[in-house]
């Protein structure tokens, strides 16, 4: 998988995606809402339902962002759910929402990512991930790790953008995504590079069959994927 970053600049891409995230963190849930048209929200419920079956007690929510999967995972009657990012400024919005919504006591969010966290091994039933995989400085570093801290039988739900195979649809979805994404994005955040980098990591991920393949060879089990909206995301799915 070919590096990509936000700003180009020699800090390592960890410090680039977190100071990008900070940036657009006062507009982020605006924008995902509007450039996804509100989709990513049934997204997150199909992954969520894939994990009722598991009845996961302690639940980590990589990448957690302003905390809308921590908070979908409520639905799962969890005991206990941990969101880690490395935007403190993602962060900020992620605990005043669940502040208001009462879940302070039922969901904590912490700095961390998933290269160096270091929970104690087997410590969670179900790990997710969402829109954030693409964004790891070493994805078989950071995705080993998650196999670490995943009790034995426990399972991983990974939420992440695809490149679609249809020709119509992955014309439309490249004009979208290359052309209107970033322009909007320009507007609403002030961030010239951070909704242009979107499409360029996107690009950049080994999707589907690929990340289905890396899973594999990390010593994951049960691992499949299954592509969403006439694949431009796709829902991958392990265990330990």
């Amino acid at each position: 998988m070919a590096e990509v970053t936000p700003y180009k600049t020699g800090e390592s891409k960890k410090e680039q995606v977190a100071q990008m995230f900070d940036n657009i963190a006062f507009r982020y849930d605006f924008l995902n809402s509007l450039l996804s048209l509100g989709i990513h929200k049934g997204w997150r419920k199909k992954c969520v339902k894939l994990l009722e079956v598991n009845n996961p007690k302690i639940i980590l929510d990589v990448a957690t962002g302003t905390g809308d999967f921590a908070i979908e995972c409520v639905k799962l009657n969890p005991n206990k759910i941990i969101g880690i990012d490395i935007s403190e400024g993602m962060m900020k919005f992620g605990k005043e929402k669940i502040e208001k919504s009462g879940l302070d006591k039922l969901i904590t969010l912490e700095y961390g990512d998933a290269e160096t966290v270091n929970f104690d091994d087997n410590s969670f039933d179900a790990i997710v991930v969402g829109f954030g995989v693409r964004n790891f400085q070493n994805l078989e570093k950071g995705m080993t790790n998650l196999r670490r801290v995943l009790r034995p039988g426990g399972k991983l739900v990974v939420l992440e953008f695809s490149k679609p195979r249809n020709g119509f649809v992955k014309w439309g979805y490249n004009f979208y995504f290359n052309k209107v994404t970033p322009f909007v994005g320009r507007i609403f955040s002030k961030d010239i590079r951070a909704y242009t980098y979107l499409p360029e990591s996107v690009k950049a991920f080994p999707d589907n069959e690929q990340f289905v393949t890396i899973l594999k060879k990390l010593n994951y089990t049960n691992c499949s994927y299954r592509s969403l909206s006439f694949g431009i995301a796709a829902i991958y799915s392990a265990t330990k």
